[in-house]
């Protein structure tokens, strides 16, 4: 049996995912596979290069550097989140990804992104860290709005977010039968419509599919919710969520809060370490 790991987007919420999959390794826990969208693969992507600690340890030491994340970057570059600095200058020189130990290790890895041309998920296999690869992990965390459309092997992509925010289907489709499922938002979190569907559909045009994806994000990420909910009844899934509401936002300077959304997924993991352990031995 095929064992998955699910990790949700949202921004510096993922800081929580951060927080579960860092105890999850330090307790030797392996999957065979996992899937991350947006922040999800951003941070989810160090279970693979075996790096517990680097995505809070850089979050803490860049977060009030413009180039990281800011107006001033969305201003100069395009993006919210610094492109060349978040997703080259930090992994290759100030905190390096362990390139040689991802593209090593037998855990498949997947990214989620949104094709912008068709408004649908495209599930990414990554296997190295070169330049290319981690355009794909740039593409699925760059939100509409705050980011450029990234292109990348002929493809212009963004958030996969817009597209499929928990994708447990996905991994149920490609064999993967029990999977841990890491949620950004409280159990009772159901999205709801925004403002910012008019500044979508004024900015992406050009895009119509995506901007329908985009508009018909809440009830796709509502009807993704009850999926993940009918198969944790079934045994199929296991879930960690934030008991409450994270005290974040997509972007937060202070460190204090950053560590303490960290944190609480720590905390949340570590309690929910023994059901875990017996969701794994269920059907072996």
């Amino acid at each position: 049996m095929k064992n998955g790991l699910v990790l949700e987007g949202g921004a510096l919420r993922g800081l929580f995912t951060a927080g579960v999959i860092d105890v999850l390794m330090e307790n030797g826990i392996d999957f065979d596979g996992a899937v991350g969208v947006s922040a999800g693969a951003c941070f989810g992507c160090n279970y693979k290069s075996r790096q517990p600690g680097r995505a809070i340890r850089y979050n803490l030491r860049f977060c009030r550097d413009k180039r990281y994340c800011s107006t001033w970057s969305l201003l100069t570059t395009g993006d919210m989140f610094g492109a060349e600095f978040c997703y080259h200058t930090i992994p290759e020189e100030l905190d390096p990804f362990d390139g040689e130990t991802f593209a090593a290790d037998p855990m498949e890895f997947f990214a989620v992104c949104t094709d912008v041309e068709t408004g649908r998920a495209v599930y990414h296999r990554s296997r190295t860290a070169s330049y290319n690869e981690l355009e794909w992990i740039r593409a699925s965390a760059s939100m509409p709005l705050a980011a450029r459309i990234v292109r990348v092997d002929g493809r212009k992509l963004l958030d996969g977010g817009i597209s499929d925010s928990i994708p447990l289907r996905f991994m149920e489709s490609a064999g993967y039968e029990r999977n841990v499922v890491i949620l950004t938002q409280p159990r009772d979190y159901r999205k709801q419509h925004s403002r910012a569907e008019r500044l979508v559909r004024a900015r992406y045009r050009r895009y119509p599919k995506l901007v329908k994806a985009y508009e018909e994000r809440p009830e796709m990420y509502n009807r993704e919710l009850e999926y993940v909910r009918s198969a944790e009844e079934s045994g199929r899934a296991f879930v960690i969520a934030p008991p409450e509401k994270l005290p974040i936002d997509h972007i937060e300077h202070n460190s204090d809060i950053l560590l303490e959304v960290y944190r609480a997924g720590r905390n949340e993991a570590a309690k929910r370490l023994p059901e875990l352990e017996r969701f794994f031995s269920t059907g072996e």
